[in-house]
């Protein structure tokens, strides 16, 4: 995370991590814990995965449950309150669904960025124009917030990855991405234009896993993977329609991250990756 800092979901995370470990220490169920506060179960169950905020005085409660106090229980009222702090993307939260703003809040936090597409660019390599044209067809029926609302979110995205700490990124995308012509040739070959611009960043690393690799580890479909120097952070993300998914136990991670690794020894270099996205984009 470098000099950025922590935003309030990763503050969010560490606190659910630390709660749960103080019950678990003071020999409290959850089921306990949640009825001494007042909320159910799978509340707690989410409060302590760093899935939804607690508020100051159920924060308070608990930790007097678990005999808390001096300079620890400053600390984690301290944490509760910058958790409970408004997000940079706040501002365009019409236009982010629920099952994502853990995604986007960790995202810009993340030291490294792993990603494996198979149908679209992946988000933070892809243009204003194929971004339009990929939510139209992907979302038909759903519109939430202002299209260029959604533009805007994009771009601010795009920005953690051009800044002054930006994390290292690393996607693996399917040779089929590059062949599908989203909205136009010209939209395309703009796309894969910015692809490479981006790729001539020291900290992208762009591959293309080809046809010729035939069956490989990650033919059920796309996934990310954020790490983080506090490894207990490192999450794995899954988008499935209609929402996301987070495997966060450390063998899922593990199994996520040997599945990359698979698919990075299977796909072109990146000289050669970026030779096949130049020779495509001439093509169009």
């Amino acid at each position: 995370m470098g000099e950025r800092g922590p935003g309030p979901v990763i503050i969010r995370r560490r606190l659910g991590k630390d709660l749960r470990a103080l019950r678990d220490k003071a020999g409290v169920s959850m089921a306990e814990a949640a009825d001494y506060v007042g909320i159910g179960k799978p509340t707690m169950s989410k409060i302590e995965l760093g899935r939804q905020n607690i508020g100051l005085g159920n924060l308070r409660a608990l930790l007097g449950l678990y005999a808390i106090d001096g300079d620890l229980f400053d600390e984690l009222l301290s944490k509760g309150k910058q958790a409970n702090q408004k997000d940079w993307w706040s501002s365009y939260g019409d236009t982010v669904p629920d099952w994502f703003r853990t995604y986007i809040g960790m995202e810009s936090d993340a030291d490294q960025i792993l990603t494996y597409e198979c149908e679209f660019i992946p988000g933070l390599l892809q243009t204003e124009d194929y971004t339009a044209v990929v939510r139209r067809a992907f979302r038909p029926d759903v519109e939430e917030g202002d299209p260029q609302r959604h533009a805007a979110l994009r771009s601010a995205r795009q920005r953690h990855l051009v800044g002054d700490d930006p994390p290292g990124f690393h996607a693996v995308i399917n040779e089929a991405v590059l062949h599908r012509v989203v909205g136009s040739p010209a939209v395309m070959r703009a796309q894969l234009k910015h692809v490479m611009e981006r790729a001539k960043l020291d900290h992208v690393r762009v591959q293309v896993l080809p046809f010729s690799a035939g069956a490989h580890p990650a033919m059920n479909g796309a996934f990310s993977i954020l790490q983080f120097e506090e490894a207990a952070l490192s999450t794995v993300y899954v988008e499935i329609e209609p929402g996301g998914l987070y495997p966060e136990r450390a063998i899922d991670i593990s199994r996520y991250r040997l599945v990359f690794n698979q698919i990075a020894e299977l796909a072109l270099d990146e000289a050669k990756s970026l030779a096949l996205i130049g020779k495509l984009a001439k093509q169009l």
